[in-house]
């Protein structure tokens, strides 16, 4: 199913996108639930792309097109104008007033939740933990260690995503990569780079690499983050993802197509595609 997504792609510029070989499943809100209920913890740890991911998995588990993916119980009637809809991820100002935490959610905006009424002991901490660079800052360090439930019992599943901020260096994203996976494994004395019979003993690990360029792409980074540097990248770092026996979803082809506001970022459309990725890879891991 990686290999079907990460392969996929439109026919035609903003056409739907098709994966290759295989169908993924567009799920229900309920089934959206029930996916993620399976886990304790599923944490993106990465940049602003990761960041616009949870901003459309928080889209479906609120049920709101509208600001679902942003801390909309704090806008003013101004940012509210603004940030509606496809423009809480096209405009920066709306964009950086993401959700970060489900924890955020139920603090502010409790009813807004739908999980817990369709599936009432779900309880499932969805969250982001923005680690941008390598080497990664002490402060950032101690921060993601302790958001991680370091129960072995309870189960867990990690969505990793980097690349532009070292721009696309395969070396410095593949240290950023390991010492990212050392501190999953540190915190919860589980394996996350070798996968086996026993999901209580292998915690799963999904290495998401970023989406192709656009024609808004600002031209100084059109030779070092262009569409053949992202290509290579992917190449590169789903070969650096096989090593570790970590899973790998690539998303240049899915996006290559498609428009990108800034020339860097999808829209809500993408995005949500992306979620939906996410999704049936959780969803497969019992299979």
């Amino acid at each position: 199913m990686l290999t079907a997504m990460s392969s996929g792609g439109r026919i035609g510029r903003d056409a739907p996108y098709v994966p290759r070989g295989c169908d993924m499943r567009w799920f229900d809100t309920w089934e959206v639930c029930e996916i993620l209920g399976r886990y304790s913890q599923v944490i993106l740890v990465g940049d602003s792309m990761l960041r616009h991911v949870i901003g459309a998995l928080n889209i479906l588990i609120r049920e709101d097109l509208g600001y679902g993916g942003v801390t909309d119980w704090n806008f003013s009637e101004e940012e509210k104008q603004k940030c509606f809809c496809n423009n809480q991820f096209d405009i920066r100002d709306c964009s950086i007033q993401g959700i970060f935490s489900t924890a955020d959610v139920i603090k502010h905006d409790p009813l807004s939740l739908v999980c817990p009424k369709m599936i009432p002991d779900w309880n499932t901490d969805l969250r982001i933990e923005q680690i941008v660079r390598f080497p990664i800052p002490d402060d950032e360090r101690r921060r993601f260690g302790k958001e991680i439930d370091p129960n072995p019992l309870q189960r867990k599943a990690f969505v990793l995503g980097h690349g532009l901020w070292n721009n696309l260096e395969v070396d410095q994203a593949t240290s950023w990569l390991d010492a990212v996976l050392g501190m999953i494994e540190s915190r919860t004395g589980a394996r996350a780079q070798l996968r086996g019979r026993s999901p209580k003993r292998n915690l799963p690990v999904l290495l998401m690499t970023p989406n192709a360029a656009g024609d808004r792409k600002p031209d100084e980074w059109l030779v070092s983050q262009g569409n053949k540097a992202l290509v290579r990248f992917e190449h590169a770092m789903a070969t650096q993802a096989a090593k570790r026996r970590v899973d790998h979803l690539g998303t240049w082809n899915m996006s290559v197509q498609a428009s990108l506001y800034d020339g860097v970022h999808m829209d809500m459309r993408g995005n949500l595609v992306k979620a939906m990725m996410v999704l049936n890879w959780l969803n497969l891991l019992d299979a």
